[in-house]
């Protein structure tokens, strides 16, 4: 099975947990966040980031040996976990999916990462012109 395959179950799973699906917020973590909208599970998407980040750098400044080194990487194996869950609730919230994440990052396969920063800091400049002026040319990279 194919960590896609885990994606899209657990994708499944938190669609499930919907209001409109049925999603009980008393009975279902998942359904209590969206039901809380998405204040909530964007305020834990955050957390989860920072605390994506200070698992890392305990590792990066905490592993002396080789059993704290292996605490430290499962912990932040978790963090990314944790924040990766609450990623998948805000894509099904917006009515998006693992699938489509996997599609932009297959899309820039093979482009420069700096070539990408370039490009989006275009495209969020034109975005940001035709927010202001919507006749204004939409050309994107």
């Amino acid at each position: 099975m194919s960590s896609n395959d885990s994606l899209q179950r657990l994708a499944q799973i938190i669609e499930s947990r919907k209001l409109a699906n049925g999603g009980d917020p008393d009975q279902s973590y998942v359904a209590r966040l969206l039901h809380k909208g998405p204040d909530a599970f964007l305020k834990k998407i955050g957390e989860e980031a920072t605390e994506t980040v200070m698992a890392a750098k305990d590792l990066d400044y905490g592993g002396t040996t080789p059993e704290l080194k292996a605490g430290l990487q499962a912990k932040l194996v978790g963090e990314v976990a944790d924040l990766w869950f609450h990623s998948l609730i805000a894509l099904a919230h917006y009515g998006l999916s693992p699938a489509d994440v996997i599609a932009e990052l297959e899309r820039r396969e093979g482009t420069s990462g700096i070539e990408e920063k370039r490009c989006a800091r275009r495209s969020f400049g034109v975005l940001m012109t035709r927010l202001k002026s919507p006749e204004s040319p939409a050309v994107f990279c």
